[in-house]
């Protein structure tokens, strides 16, 4: 079966070059091995040989030159991010100049920093847990990027855009990368499922800490309570979306949608390799 790839327009479609890599993060050269194909790469069970290749991607763009976070934190794959930030400027195409509303930036604000690196748009990024919010505003600072984004607290967990989204706000859209799991003991049972079949049962390869992994309800729960709210801030912003990780909270999202008075809802696929999703757009 032939593997899926990244949009066309991503920089690391073709793989990585690890002698370059190692250029624009020094530190990424102790993780790198050679294969049996002779080949380079690195260790990807192990999280912090995981967090400097992530690092070195993320410098391969000239206006991004520090990216530090804590451990407990996830660590975002690069190319797979990047691809979510690409599908977004297709959907934008028309847009001359772009605000992005991002749901959930997590401590490393990679959504904002690729949207800016890569198109120059301009963002507000949100975020329920105060040191996540931190930490993104120390990488923003770090990377002279303050007048490109702006972060937002919601001191309510039971809420996304509610207290969010201020009267005179206009999105070109919103993005979220929503939680996966309903509990932290579901989020635990898959960490320990996938470093098992990364063949390495001592530590984990992601991190991730409570609001970023799990949300009472879960993914589906997430995305209703989202499309609801949308519904309660229609002019506010062009498009909304979001990353959807099972196929079934798709098909229910859309016919909730209707009953809200979604005009239009469209479902972008995306995949790297054998893992598949998708993002979920509507519209007003």
């Amino acid at each position: 079966m032939k593997e899926k790839q990244l949009h066309s327009k991503n920089k690391f479609l073709k793989g990585y070059n690890f002698d370059d890599l190692i250029i624009k993060n020094p530190s990424l050269k102790e993780f790198v091995i050679k294969t049996k194909f002779d080949s380079l790469s690195i260790d990807f069970s192990n999280p912090e040989s995981v967090k400097e290749l992530n690092k070195a991607l993320l410098f391969t763009y000239d206006k991004i030159t520090n990216w530090d976070f804590p451990d407990e934190n996830l660590c975002p794959p690069i190319p797979g991010r990047l691809d979510y930030i690409h599908h977004l400027a297709d959907l934008l195409s028309l847009e001359e100049e772009v605000t992005v509303l991002d749901i959930g930036t997590g401590a490393t604000c990679i959504y904002p920093l690729l949207g800016v690196a890569e198109y120059n748009w301009s963002f507000v990024a949100t975020d329920i847990d105060l040191d996540s919010l931190d930490t993104a505003q120390d990488i923003i600072d770090d990377n002279n990027l303050e007048a490109k984004i702006k972060l937002r607290q919601q001191f309510n967990e039971q809420q996304i855009l509610k207290d969010i989204i201020k009267e005179d706000d206009l999105f070109s859209a919103i993005m979220c990368n929503p939680p996966f799991f309903k509990s932290a003991e579901e989020a635990q049972g898959a960490n320990k499922r996938k470093n098992k079949n990364l063949g390495n049962n001592a530590v984990r390869n992601f991190s991730g800490n409570n609001n970023e992994l799990w949300y009472v309800g879960g993914e589906k729960a997430f995305l209703h309570n989202y499309l609801y709210e949308s519904s309660l801030y229609k002019k506010s912003s062009k498009w909304f979306t979001s990353l959807v990780s099972k196929k079934e909270n798709v098909e229910s999202l859309e016919k909730s949608s209707k009953k809200l008075g979604v005009k239009e809802f469209k479902v972008i696929p995306m995949s790297q390799g054998n893992k598949v999703t998708r993002i979920a757009c509507w519209t007003f």
